[in-house]
């Protein structure tokens, strides 16, 4: 309504097509990597190509300080598509199997009663298409879903109108099998018929037509890659790192052999892979790592070439970030930890943001920021509201992106089992290993001094604003799937 009342008076005003597209309201293209890492962006590192993320890093504003809500893929994307903690939507931990990790391979009747199959988002929480649904656009996601494999949890069922990609946390990038379990889903129903065909290319492809079929009204295209997470095979030489094709992966010299004896560490004595085959050596891991990015980068670049063919660029706002710290072959420098970790490698990605004459191109912003913002900022820039009963966790960063304002962000707060992590101002409180540490991130980005002995007053107030978030999170409405309630 509200857009429909502000076209009338644009044509009342100025009837011509240009005034009738100003006054749509923007696009919207949000990519997402997986376990990517913080340095790993062509402008930081010079060794790797990402000529199209330079692009938009050069094309719009690029977010030093900017977070992700927990250090491992599944809470961390329900968060930002919720714009609530992991704590307070339910998704807090993986929805996935362990047996797999110990070489373990699942009959098709065990899978199917697995939590990895059965798990999923709550269904009374409601995710950014379904909100941008309320304006009128259309979405569409293209690539890792993983936040349920039941039809009641799929993409189709939270708001999306169109869907291709795999629902778990990982997939060989070529079968599209989960550890030998086909992946790969089409809106409703599970697909093999891209089966040997690079899933990036497949992403990009479906991204494309998408935008082809649904450019001329508003959109939101949400591609989150699997790139560059590890592959999902059981076969150590498979499992042992990620995938990229030969082209992208040869950009890259190795130094040194690719294969060495053995298995993955976890793999149990009785596991068929157990002591055998072969895995890549760490130069290998690094050389399909980044070949992995330069691809997807190559992707990117395909729907922003669209954006500019269509003349749709200068309306549409494109954000990209990792869904949280670097493995593998990823450089989170001069970041302490990674993946999985409540140092500020696991938790703190790069982020870059794009809107043309609206956040000034070519800037850096240090202001400390959360993907708990996405939702808020899209809410305000789209026109969409969030009903008064629903608790949001973030705010709107447009105008810190735009540098008129400091950020509203003052403090966030990690939990991964036993490891915490709690951010207030520059102070920095974790617990990983058992042992507590606090670090003042305006000196200490790499986390090497911890003051919690020298500084005691501050390290009981920082871990006491943790302990009064914890007991917030408790207190709110339980949400599935590992609430008792």
């Amino acid at each position: 309504m509200k857009r429909a009342i502000l076209l009338l008076v644009c044509y009342v005003l100025c009837p011509s097509p240009f005034c009738l597209q100003a006054a749509q309201p923007p696009n919207v293209v949000l990519i997402v990597s997986d376990d990517q890492g913080y340095h790993d962006l062509g402008t930081l590192l010079p060794e790797l190509k990402t000529p199209t993320l330079d692009r938009l890093a050069n094309e719009g504003v690029r977010l030093s300080s900017f977070y992700v809500a927990w250090p491992a893929c599944t809470p961390s994307r329900a968060a930002f598509l919720t714009g609530r903690y992991p704590q307070r939507n339910g998704i807090y931990d993986m929805i996935r199997n362990e047996a797999p990790d110990y070489g373990y391979k699942y009959k098709p009747s065990e899978y199917e009663v697995t939590f990895e199959r059965i798990g999923g988002m709550d269904t009374r929480e409601v995710i950014l298409p379904a909100y941008l649904r309320q304006e009128g656009y259309t979405s569409g996601i293209f690539g890792k879903w993983d936040l349920g494999s039941l039809q009641r949890f799929l993409p189709l069922q939270k708001g999306f109108d169109d869907f291709y990609g795999l629902v778990n946390t990982g997939i060989d990038f070529y079968t599209h099998q989960r550890y030998g379990v086909p992946s790969m889903y089409r809106n409703n129903k599970l697909t093999e018929e891209d089966e040997g065909t690079y899933c990036t290319w497949l992403f990009e492809r479906e991204a494309l037509r998408f935008l082809d079929e649904h450019h001329e009204k508003p959109f939101f295209l949400y591609l989150p890659f699997n790139a560059p997470h590890g592959a999902s095979g059981l076969e150590p030489h498979v499992r042992s790192g990620t995938q990229a094709p030969k082209e992208y992966r040869d950009m890259y010299p190795l130094d040194g052999p690719r294969f060495e004896p053995g298995a993955i560490a976890k793999y149990s004595p009785t596991s068929p892979y157990a002591g055998k085959g072969k895995r890549k050596t760490r130069a290998a891991r690094l050389q399909e790592y980044r070949g992995c990015v330069t691809a997807m980068d190559k992707a990117i670049g395909s729907v922003l070439d669209f954006l500019d063919e269509k003349n749709l660029s200068e309306n549409t706002i494109v954000i990209f970030f990792s869904d949280n710290g670097g493995s593998g072959g990823a450089n989170n420098g001069p970041l302490r930890g990674h993946k999985g970790d409540t140092w500020e490698g696991g938790i703190r990605v790069p982020c870059l943001v794009r809107w043309p004459g609206v956040i000034p191109a070519g800037t850096v912003t240090d202001e400390f920021l959360t993907s708990l913002e996405l939702l808020p900022t899209l809410a305000a820039a789209c026109g969409f509201t969030v009903p008064a009963k629903t608790k949001l966790d973030g705010y709107d960063m447009l105008p810190v992106l735009q540098g008129k304002a400091e950020s509203p962000r003052k403090e966030m707060f990690w939990k991964r089992k036993e490891s915490l992590g709690g951010r207030v101002g520059d102070w920095k409180y974790v617990r990983m290993g058992g042992k507590e540490f606090l670090f003042d991130l305006s000196k200490d980005v790499g986390e090497k001094n911890n003051l919690s002995k020298s500084n005691p007053e501050q390290f009981e107030k920082t871990k006491a604003a943790f302990a009064a978030w914890l007991e917030e999170m408790d207190a709110a409405e339980p949400r599935g799937p590992f609430r008792d309630f």
